[in-house]
């Protein structure tokens, strides 16, 4: 039921400049990233296991979020180890995503996911969504962003990319340990939003990390999965998330929120909106997006729901209520916000409060 003083009616569609609603460049993935160096031929590591820790210490779905896997399709078609469809075409990695560039610019580290020597590292590209530096061409050939290139022996390598410019602390010819700090995550190369894409290759070939090489079924896990049991467990399959939400005294805009410039959001008396936004990975056709915002005196003064049209990677929407002539009353406003999927139990909320003073 929408409430008839709502400002901004169903929530609003995130603009892509492509063609598929996957948004397939959000996070960049190339499989050579540092053109002049080549493949190793011998390697100062040999594993007889490969096993890989986690190159970001986060907690997944409060402070990161895995946003894109492997493609495990060899044709056009799109699918992640598990079957579903949290990948685009032929991306070669797993995408780690943080909040949002107020994050990214606190600091986040990126840790080599097991002992290797450093092959070679970008640090000079700047951290900007590429739609706004100039298009494709302005990446064209270090897709890669800044990043490290790591061989770890018995033909594994690994390849992190999108790292703040700056800071790759490692050079080519380093020795590193699992556990040592590459650098911090960035903007940098083809992609839209601050996060780190690891890459897996054996003997040349991508590997998805959680399938694992030679994996016998067709869907989930492979019993020769690349992460170690501690790194796996942290990692549920969960691509579908309203990673960020808050309230916004004007009317939302998706930049801003993903600038993290709404952190510190004060309403007062005479706000002329009280607003409700999200930021949301992976959301299906059906969905139903719900806002509601109740008052101090436990009444609700918006609710708001919409059906979702399209399949998309990331999207950003809103609702909210203009003010009439009289202020806000003073005291706490919860806004609620909730995805629900119907015909299968997946329910996503988030549950945000702010004081008008």
């Amino acid at each position: 039921m929408e409430a008839k003083n709502n400002l901004f009616g169903t929530a609003r569609k995130e603009k892509s400049p492509h063609t598929t609603a996957l948004l397939t460049p959000v996070l960049g993935a190339i499989l050579v990233v540092f053109s002049a160096l080549p493949m190793p031929l011998k390697t100062a590591y040999a594993q007889e296991t490969f096993k890989m820790s986690m190159p970001v210490r986060c907690s997944q779905g409060s402070d990161c979020w895995i946003v894109n896997y492997v493609d495990m399709d060899p044709g056009p078609g799109v699918k992640d180890y598990m079957c579903g469809k949290a990948s685009y075409d032929t991306h070669k990695g797993t995408d780690i995503a943080i909040m949002d560039a107020n994050v990214m610019r606190q600091g986040v580290e990126v840790y080599a996911a097991a002992p290797g020597v450093v092959l070679g590292a970008r640090n000079d590209m700047r951290d900007v969504d590429f739609n706004l530096g100039g298009g494709r061409d302005s990446v064209k050939g270090k897709e890669c962003g800044n990043g490290v290139r790591i061989d770890h022996g018995g033909g594994w390598a690994t390849q992190y990319c999108h790292m703040l410019r700056g800071s790759v602390i490692v050079t080519k010819g380093a020795k590193v340990e699992a556990g040592t700090t590459l650098g911090l995550i960035g903007l940098s190369g083809l992609t839209e939003f601050p996060h780190i894409h690891l890459q897996v290759e054996h003997n040349g070939q991508i590997i998805d990390p959680f399938a694992g090489p030679d994996r016998a079924k067709k869907c989930g896990i492979g019993k020769s999965t690349t992460w170690e049991a501690s790194a796996l467990l942290s990692m549920l399959y969960e691509p579908t998330a309203l990673y960020s939400a808050g309230f916004s005294s004007t009317t939302p805009n998706a930049r801003i929120a993903r600038e993290g410039l709404y952190g510190s959001e004060v309403l007062l008396p005479k706000s002329p909106v009280i607003a409700l936004w999200t930021d949301m990975f992976w959301v299906n056709p059906g969905d139903k997006l719900q806002f509601q915002i109740t008052g101090p005196d436990g009444k609700t003064m918006m609710a708001h729901t919409t059906t979702l049209k399209k399949k998309q990677a990331r999207r950003f929407a809103y609702a909210g209520i203009s003010r009439k002539e009289d202020p806000w009353p003073k005291g706490t406003y919860t806004g609620e916000i909730r995805l629900t999927r119907p015909g299968v139990d997946e329910d996503f909320s988030v549950l945000r409060l702010i004081k008008v003073n």
